[in-house]
């Protein structure tokens, strides 16, 4: 049997966040993961892993090209279901309540999947009505995350006119709709244009 190397969680003392923030009820930890294992037929990618976050608490994990971390944040937003072990993020398991899961997390992963015809206004409050904004609330907290992420007046354009940059910035903006108990990022600044 192939194993991968471990994923190796760091903890990265991050400035205050400026939208995530831990939520009001939420006191179990913000993911905890025990002997959390997925497999591919002959392949074990993630192998028994453990993993305790806290509210508030950043980590990173660092590994070479197939160590595992996207298929751990793919299980841990319930994308993909572990071939054994447990895991809960917001205090919630994600594989007994994937639903409830979701509702509470922000997800920007690897490849963005953004509707190039769409302008990045109509994505943005899109997923704000998903998640059962007003109209109002929608178009306020749109213009909220524009600012946050930069974006201005090419909201208003289609996104296949957006740079790469530009798009994973949107693809930011939309994890960010819900003000999530929990952000997950995988290769977060992978396109970003430089500063």
């Amino acid at each position: 049997m192939n194993h991968a190397t471990a994923v190796t969680d760091i903890p990265i003392r991050p400035p205050d966040p400026v939208i995530v923030s831990e939520q009001p009820g939420n006191r179990s930890g913000a993911i905890s993961v025990r002997s959390l294992t997925r497999s591919f037929d002959d392949q074990t990618a993630v192998d028994a892993l453990n993993l305790e976050v806290r509210p508030g608490e950043i980590y990173g994990f660092l590994g070479p090209n197939g160590a595992g971390k996207t298929t751990t944040v793919r299980m841990l937003c319930t994308l993909l279901a572990p071939t054994s072990g447990t895991a809960t993020v917001a205090g919630i398991d994600i594989v007994e309540d994937p639903g409830a899961v979701r509702l509470r997390i922000g997800v920007a992963l690897q490849e963005a999947a953004l509707d190039p015809k769409q302008t990045g206004a109509e994505l943005l409050t899109l997923q704000a009505k998903l998640f059962g904004f007003s109209s109002a609330d929608a178009h306020r907290r749109r213009l909220e995350l524009a600012e946050v992420v930069d974006l201005g007046d090419a909201l208003n354009r289609p996104v296949s006119t957006y740079s790469g940059g530009m798009k994973r910035r949107l693809d930011l903006a939309v994890a960010l709709v819900n003000n999530p108990e929990v952000l997950f990022l995988d290769e977060p600044t992978s396109g970003l244009d430089p500063a």
